[in-house]
């Protein structure tokens, strides 16, 4: 039997994002309000969305924004990489090297990056696996933007997602389902759930955050005309999902269910060993 933790864990973190998927399937899919919402948008007179041809709107709502999460992804890869180089270098053997290590204070770099390996392995696991079933997706249900549908002076018939759906093939040549700029936001997500392991007192305020990055992301490229609404909450629903089971991969529920801390004292984290821990919620060694 599942315990009262154990259910509120799987609850909220698995039954909150599918009873979404279930009320924006019913709410936008089977009706026709992502057409009327983008109609906001469009301008039938000169049959075109106006910011889609805004230069500055589109550099700072999809080019500039591409930063946020392409240099999270980035510093994950590097203090990855870094992370193994500390374990190798032995004081009876490397005792110069260390020394200059210490001196220029690449040292301490060195030492946080091992003590984090875990973390930084999630977050480009995490990163690389939500791109990777965003694209699936993609790809799978060949789904058009409104600028290339007919509704919107474009060539394409517009159809849902469920319509074209091909779970072992490419369903075609579209794009758009879901929304691949908003899961670039959500995909900080990743971050939330290196919060939650470390029971970090203001880890809501990092799910908060990736949360409204991905919906400020996803909404902007709906103003331009690239995607429908529905598209940004099903990519939000799909990155969390997949944040989620990488984190439960990595670090194991015991660990993600721990409340979080409400005083500022910052818990210590294990030292990444190759050592086994007898304790139920330490996460195993990746080493």
């Amino acid at each position: 039997m599942l315990t009262s933790s154990r259910y509120r864990f799987y609850w909220v973190n698995f039954g909150i994002p599918l009873a979404c998927a279930v009320a924006v399937f019913l709410m936008f899919d089977m009706t026709k309000i992502d057409i009327a919402f983008s109609d906001l948008f469009y301008d039938p007179a000169t049959r075109l969305f106006p910011l889609d041809h805004v230069r500055l709107f589109e550099k700072i709502t999809h080019k500039w924004a591409r930063i946020i999460p392409n240099w999270t992804g980035e510093v994950a890869i590097i203090g990855a990489l870094l992370s193994f180089l500390w374990p190798r270098l032995k004081a009876e053997k490397h005792s110069k090297i260390i020394a200059f290590l210490e001196k220029i204070k690449v040292a301490p770099v060195l030492r946080f990056a091992s003590k984090h390996r875990r973390d930084f392995l999630y977050v480009v696991f995490a990163f690389s696996i939500s791109t990777g079933v965003i694209h699936y997706l993609k790809s799978h249900t060949s789904v058009y933007c409104p600028v290339e549908t007919t509704q919107y002076a474009g060539k394409i018939e517009h159809k849902e997602w469920y319509q074209n759906f091909d779970l072992l093939k490419e369903a075609g040549d579209g794009r758009c389902w879901p929304g691949g700029h908003a899961s670039g936001g959500f995909t900080m997500l990743a971050l939330y759930f290196v919060a939650r392991r470390y029971r970090w007192r203001h880890a809501k305020a990092v799910m908060y955050g990736s949360l409204l990055l991905g919906f400020v992301y996803g909404t902007t490229r709906v103003l331009q005309g690239w995607h429908y609404m529905s598209h940004t909450f099903w990519s939000g629903i799909f990155v969390w999902l997949t944040c989620l089971l990488t984190a439960l991969a990595f670090y194991g529920r015991a660990r993600l269910e721990l409340p979080l801390l409400q005083k500022a004292a910052v818990p210590v984290a294990e030292p990444f060993t190759g050592s086994q821990s007898s304790k139920p919620d330490a996460p195993p060694s990746l080493s």
